[in-house]
């Protein structure tokens, strides 16, 4: 199947942007009217602009309060977490040349979650580590050993995904140790819903945290894009263009670590957004980097916006965890990917 790849000319591109920018709108306007209180999209600006502007147009308390300080920040938190997600598995699928790599496979997302919860409940760094610090710190420590478990394995890149996924297995079993041994019943059913991805207890604080985090993270990526369309021939290909592989390699997973674990410190684990969003991007934009990132970011925001929706009105009076919404449609997407990447014997 042929790829619908967007040209080099300027009018294509403006065009292609302003079509992400109206489907981002529109995603989030769904997102702040619709729910077990209908709101009106009308009421939903007037509340925007009082929050904002202080306006003071006639809303009811419950309605300003559910769109600006519930619905407008789950929403906008949301669009972060897919953006940066999505830039994961587009920069992991890059340097590792695998169609299956992403964060939740190889692991980090399961690193992550396991310094956040030795932060949580064990209390490992107090406030002087946070809980972001702690699921960098895991992060990075699954990183390590998957390279390491890799490396030993002769650095296939099959080789990598299975090391991934045995790290994801370790530090799964670890987060499920402490958290059965050390917390409390109410702490369990705290970390256990939150594992799940959970956008319910979001705050405008911590967007200020998401928000720096996914614009440098998208940033640092888009500075590499040429590099990476350099990985996709090999790194001796990329060495040979004069391109210093070991610092890239080191610049971007750093960033793809510091991406996922300050995601899980304030969601919780989300898998497979970074594993499908990459390749719908492929297809629609081609495989160049300078294309291929930004409408990661684009199409992950609106797919988790649209996620987040869909676990707020599948099951009447009850949310579900984000996880689970992500796993109906990505799991299913693994499959066929997993499929499409055999090869002849």
């Amino acid at each position: 199947m042929s790829h619908l790849v967007i040209g080099p000319n300027w009018p294509a591109r403006i065009a292609l942007a302003g079509l992400s920018l109206v489907a981002l709108v529109v995603a989030i306007a769904l997102a702040v009217t619709v729910g077990e209180m209908p709101i009106p999209l009308s009421v939903a600006f007037r509340a925007l602009g009082n929050g904002v502007f202080d306006l003071g147009y006639p809303v009811s308390a419950i309605q300003q309060g559910v769109i600006f300080e519930y619905r407008l920040s789950r929403a906008l938190m949301a669009a972060l977490c897919g953006g940066a997600l999505a830039l994961s598995g587009a920069i992991l699928q890059a340097l590792l040349r695998n169609p299956l790599a992403e964060p939740y496979i190889l692991g980090v997302s399961a690193g992550a979650s396991t310094g956040a919860v030795c932060v949580m409940i064990l209390g490992f760094g107090g406030a002087t580590l946070g809980l972001s610090g702690g699921a960098f710190l895991g992060s990075v420590a699954a990183l390590v050993m998957v390279g390491l478990l890799a490396a030993g394995a002769g650095g296939a890149s099959d080789r990598v995904i299975l090391a991934g996924v045995a790290g994801s297995q370790l530090f799964n079993a670890a987060t499920a140790t402490i958290v059965t041994t050390m917390a409390s019943a109410e702490q369990a059913r705290g970390v256990m819903f939150w594992l799940l991805g959970n956008f319910g207890g979001v705050r405008w604080s911590d967007l200020w945290v998401a928000a720096p985090v996914a614009l440098l993270g998208f940033l640092v990526c888009m500075v590499h894009a040429k590099a990476l369309d350099a990985f996709a021939f090999g790194a001796d290909a990329a060495a040979s263009l004069g391109i210093n592989v070991t610092r890239v390699r080191l610049v971007l997973l750093a960033t793809t670590a510091l991406l996922t674990a300050t995601m899980v410190a304030i969601v919780g684990t989300v898998g497979f957004v970074g594993l499908v969003i990459p390749h719908a991007a492929r297809f629609l934009v081609g495989p160049g980097h300078a294309r291929l990132l930004p409408a990661c970011l684009v199409i992950g925001a609106v797919f988790m916006i649209l996620a987040d929706v869909l676990s707020r009105i599948l099951v009447p009076q009850q949310i579900l965890p984000i996880g689970i919404v992500t796993a109906l449609v990505g799991a299913p997407a693994f499959a066929f990917i997993l499929y499409r990447a055999r090869r002849p014997a």
